[in-house]
């Protein structure tokens, strides 16, 4: 059968006012989480690795992936990581939509050689999208669900849910989206043997026990502590870092909480990572941390507050950015990150 081609889909969109086209697409907090199924909404039926055609059945219905994709558009962080994790170079993403420097990852940049920015993240460009004739375009259904059909008119395009603590399901989406699921899953592996073992090698520094993680995000608003079901959360969960009783969660729909500066005492714990989304001055970081309340804190006296990236612990979402976590981690606890 023959397809229409990308060119004469673009001439169908570009008739479209653009403020049809684009939509609003639905804003959801970074490192938010969702249910837990969607490595059950999108499976391969029955197919190898290698195996094209496919069809993989997703929260978007079914969607038939002709061959194996080789120009591949990412319209998300997590998407972004884990096509680069399985060697994939995309010919479009679009960056972080909370990041104080601009443009893609910097612990992505080796990774990066001719990929176009599609961007913004809740707006993608469609007519730039279609110009770059991709093969499989990624993304959730949580950030694009109104331009699902425009975006799908280009190219099959594979949704998981949502985002955030469900990263692993979803690269056992995308890594079925792209033919690669053996590879996906060494990766994992890797990196969570790497994990655990980095756990070990805090509790034998800490004579056998494990200290307390917390973890506090600065944003142009309320400041966040991420709980352990957020994407940052899965990673310490991983590590086996405890988190204090105002940071467990088993509430998909609850994977952070606002605080105000005297709040912040629901931080407290042996270690204190600190992101930021915004600049200094778009924040509460000045008032939180000028605060009593902050002050009083032990991490804070003892000097176990530690500023990390924020594209990493929150915009990642993904294995790489997660070993980037696992370095920050064993900084912190003055411990050797054992080898892969």
């Amino acid at each position: 059968m023959l397809q229409r081609s990308p060119l004469r889909r673009l001439g169908r969109l570009i008739a479209v006012p653009l403020s049809v086209l684009l939509g609003t697409a639905v804003l959801a907090a970074c490192g938010s989480d969702g249910s837990s199924d969607s490595a059950d909404t999108a499976k391969a039926s029955g197919a190898s690795s290698a195996a094209f055609p496919r069809t993989l059945k997703t929260v978007m219905g079914d969607v038939k992936i002709p061959s194996q994709p080789k120009r591949v558009v990412v319209l998300d962080t997590g998407e972004l990581d884990d096509v680069t994790l399985l060697g994939i170079d995309p010919v479009g993403a679009v960056a972080p939509h909370f990041k104080t420097e601009g443009g893609f990852p910097t612990y992505l940049k080796g990774e990066l050689k001719d990929t176009a920015d599609v961007g913004p993240l809740l707006e993608p460009n469609l007519e730039k999208i279609a110009s770059l004739r991709p093969d499989l375009i990624l993304s959730s259904k949580v950030r694009h669900e109104k331009v699902y059909d425009k975006l799908s008119a280009i190219a099959p395009t594979v949704f998981t849910e949502t985002t955030g603590g469900v990263w692993k399901q979803n690269l056992k989406v995308h890594a079925q989206a792209l033919g690669l699921e053996k590879e996906a899953t060494a990766k994992l592996t890797e990196y969570e043997t790497q994990a655990k073992a980095l756990g070990a090698a805090i509790r034998k520094k800490d004579g056998g026990t494990m200290p307390t993680a917390s973890v506090v995000r600065f944003i142009a608003g309320p400041t966040r502590l991420y709980a352990s079901n957020s994407y940052s959360g899965v990673v310490l969960n991983d590590i086996g870092l405890k988190r204090p009783a105002s940071q467990v969660s088993t509430d998909p729909e609850v994977t952070m909480k606002d605080v105000s500066p005297e709040q912040i005492d629901q931080a407290d714990a042996d270690l204190v990572f600190v992101t930021s989304a915004d600049t200094d001055d778009k924040t509460q970081k000045a008032q939180v941390t000028s605060n009593p309340v902050w002050k009083s804190l032990p991490a804070v006296k003892d000097g176990k507050v530690f500023e990390v990236p924020d594209e990493t612990w929150m915009s990642g979402i993904g294995v790489q950015a997660a070993e980037q976590m696992l370095k920050d981690v064993a900084r912190a606890t003055g411990v050797t990150l054992p080898a892969k």
